[in-house]
């Protein structure tokens, strides 16, 4: 549920509401000794941050697979290491 602000046009009271986007706008201060109208501010939203390992192809995979991929970058780190040492 996307989160709003608004502000108070007489007290200047700011506050957040978490709504749907199908709830119709706020009309009333929340303050007790105001009550005046509120307008529903232009907010930036905030972005969207991927973090981890991967995303979807490396999260998901099975256990067959991973182990599969770890024992051929295993194989694959072995024989450069080899042809490094072999070339010195």
């Amino acid at each position: 549920m996307p989160t709003y602000d608004y502000e108070c046009q007489t007290c200047g009271h700011r506050f957040e509401a978490r709504q749907s986007m199908k709830d119709p706008h706020l009309t009333d201060c929340p303050q007790t000794e105001c009550a005046g109208p509120v307008k529903r501010l232009i907010g930036a939203g905030s972005g969207l941050i991927f973090k981890g390992s991967g995303f979807y192809i490396t999260d998901y995979r099975s256990d067959s697979y991973k182990a599969a991929a770890k024992k051929d970058a295993t194989s694959t780190t072995a024989s450069s290491s080899a042809s490094s040492t072999a070339s010195s």
